[in-house]
């Protein structure tokens, strides 16, 4: 780093070790005492003392920038465990749990102090340390977040897009009932799971209202004039079908309340309209998620997105007369959420005749990232606390990858339709029975590699099913390998999870594409690339970018078991150099934070990627509240 975090200076550090017996405590601090090796570069003294934690609730434990406590036991839950570690919290001492095997907590503990020398040495407190290693983010993974900071990241290097019968394949009307029926007949012998990231906030839905509310004054302007002074399209488009949102009657009956109401003039009614939508208590629309919100009106009752994915889970993703269905959320909205699923789940299963289990994840604390000023220097809060924030949707490959699942369709919180489930359904379905023809094809392959004894004509018809089927590229050397190392090349090639994506002809919609990317040695492969990740003033790389045909709508079939029915570690495939660098404001300065490579971009870079062409009407994604109006939303 170009400059030290914080001014404080490290001579001698004193850890306290903690454990449930005296003699284990004094275990470990004896040996940790006697590793010390003096650092010529960081001479920092180690001093440890040891206690047992019935001993440990007796102390002061006052905190102090140079001491640590390190509490070592091998159940966190255990009473006196949370006994003493809510004294720590409520004093503010420094110290981090280990939880491990007995013969195990003298190692752990060694490499605690090794990072926390590590942390020092890159400027970091005590303090700032104890609350990386409690979030569960490792020193290396920091001082690689730090680097990207200051070196910035490498753009990726298209080749060309992907287009119908060069990397996406085209899936006709007869086809698609095909792969329907296909599915059908073997959804049974899997656990299906519908993947719903739905964390997001409705914030940027309402965001030219916001807007409005934060200008307009009823008293001294009128609505007319604000639109055409400040040529406001969206506001008047939504005036304009004010009637047709299915959130008017209720928000409506609320403004009517207020006794004044008759005696405001046109554009003071609809002033209060939109500041009760988006500040009254009872609705909060921009500062809830959007999956809890109302989207679409029916007889009788209105729809949240929620509602719809419940809807689309028996539609779908049903086997054996039960489906799963996992929302990933942030923790502050779980009533919301549980609230929107008992609206709707008892109905909907009623109905369909299928049981519904959901499921809940938040994204992991070890997955947020620093963030830095605009001189690469970690962002303090006015605490001093380091700023760490959410690492983007690429940090749910961690929830997905602890999902127990065979298949999983994944498809974003907003993209619902009031009218389009047949066909959502029918392609749905698609997807997944090419996905399960796939893989039992790449199983068979497998395992006639495992069994060996494979002939240079299975070997050839192994990388033309890749090449085919899969849209792999296979390099040109390849021909030179030996026998073995083409086998093994092959196995390389197959023994990865497995992703179906479909993608919808381009209209102009922001958001990323399939492009065949150029890797290492002129290797060439499928991925969703982001327009940030693109060099733009590069001539021949905006040129490519312009000729895309198709866009992502997020719409995943994924299977995440390998040929022996083990799950795939997903974290192995993912390309970390494919992060993005954004900025943010913070205490009204500007930070740098960044975003892990994202869910469907660079964290499955990785898997064996199949593109199918999929119609217009599979995608129907609510980024306004204007979209709400669009036919797909509106009923018929």
């Amino acid at each position: 780093m170009e400059k030290n975090i914080t001014k404080h200076d490290y001579n001698t550090i004193a850890v306290t070790i903690y454990a449930q017996a005296a003699k284990t405590a004094q275990r470990i601090a004896e040996t940790l005492a006697i590793q010390e090796i003096p650092d010529s570069r960081n001479a920092i003294e180690v001093t440890y003392k040891s206690f047992d934690l019935e001993t440990a609730l007796t102390r002061k434990n006052k905190f102090a920038q140079d001491r640590l406590i390190i509490i070592t036991v091998t159940d966190a839950d255990d009473v006196t465990v949370k006994n003493l570690t809510a004294i720590l919290n409520k004093k503010g001492t420094n110290y981090i749990i280990i939880t491990a095997y007995e013969n195990m907590l003298t190692d752990e503990a060694n490499d605690v102090i090794d990072d926390l020398k590590k942390a020092l040495a890159l400027g970091f407190t005590i303090k700032d340390y104890t609350d990386i290693c409690n979030r569960g983010i490792s020193i290396e993974k920091i001082e690689y977040q730090l680097t990207t900071f200051k070196n910035g990241i490498g753009k990726i290097a298209l080749k060309k897009p992907a287009v119908i019968n060069d990397g996406i394949f085209k899936l006709p009307v007869k086809s698609a009932e095909d792969y329907a029926v296909y599915f059908e007949s073997k959804k049974d012998n899997f656990k299906l799971t519908k993947f719903v990231p739905a964390s997001g906030a409705a914030t940027r839905m309402f965001k030219f209202l916001n807007e409005f509310i934060m200008d307009f004054n009823p008293e001294e302007d009128t609505i007319n004039a604000y639109i055409n002074r400040k040529k406001e399209t969206a506001l008047n488009t939504f005036l304009v079908g004010l009637d047709k949102f299915p959130f008017f009657k209720a928000i409506m009956n609320v403004v009517k309340e207020n006794p004044d109401y008759n005696e405001w003039s046109k554009s003071t009614r609809t002033y209060n309209f939109i500041k009760t939508m988006l500040q009254d208590e009872r609705f909060d629309f921009a500062n809830k998620p959007k999956g809890i919100l109302p989207f679409h009106q029916y007889d009788g009752f209105t729809a949240t997105p929620v509602c719809e994915h419940l809807k689309e889970s028996v539609a779908y993703a049903e086997s054996q007369n039960k489906t799963n269905v996992h929302f990933t959320i942030s923790e502050e909205h779980l009533d919301g959420f549980l609230d929107a699923i008992t609206a709707s789940k008892e109905a909907i299963e009623q109905e369909s005749g299928t049981s519904i289990d959901f499921s809940f994840s938040y994204q992991h604390k070890k997955t947020d990232t620093i963030a830095v000023d605009m001189e690469n220097v970690p962002f303090r809060e006015d605490n001093g606390a380091i700023l760490f924030r959410p690492g983007g949707h690429g940090a749910l490959i961690e929830n997905l990858n602890h999902l127990e699942a065979d298949i999983v369709f994944v498809k974003n919180i907003d993209n619902v339709s009031h009218n389009n489930i047949e066909t959502i359904s029918l392609y749905k379905k698609a997807l997944a029975g090419g996905l399960i023809e796939l893989q039992e094809q790449i199983f068979i392959y497998l395992e006639r590699i495992d069994e060996g004894n494979l002939t240079e004509e299975e070997v050839s018809e192994i990388f033309i099913f890749a090449k085919e089927q899969l849209s792999q590229h296979i390099p040109a050397d390849v021909s030179k390998f030996t026998h073995e190392n083409k086998v093994e090349y092959a196995r390389q090639l197959l023994n990865r999870p497995i992703r179906v994506c479909g993608m919808v002809k381009n209209e102009g919609e922001p958001g990323g594409g399939p492009f065949w990317v150029e890797e290492e040695k002129g290797k060439l492969s499928l991925q969703i690339v982001e327009s940030s990740q693109i060099d733009m003033e590069n001539a021949n790389q905006k040129l490519i970018f312009s000729q895309s045909t198709h866009f992502n709508p997020v719409d995943l079939v994924c299977g995440l078991k390998n040929y022996k029915g083990e799950y795939f570690n997903l974290n192995e495939y993912i390309d970390a150099n494919t992060g993005f660098i954004v900025t943010k404001n913070r205490l009204g300065k500007d930070v740098k934070s960044f975003e892990l490579p994202g869910l469907w971009n660079g964290a499955m870079a990785g898997w064996i990627t199949v593109f199918v062409e999929v119609p217009l009407e599979t995608f129907s994604p609510v980024k306004t509240v204007n979209d709400l109006l669009k036919p797909a939303h509106q009923p018929q």
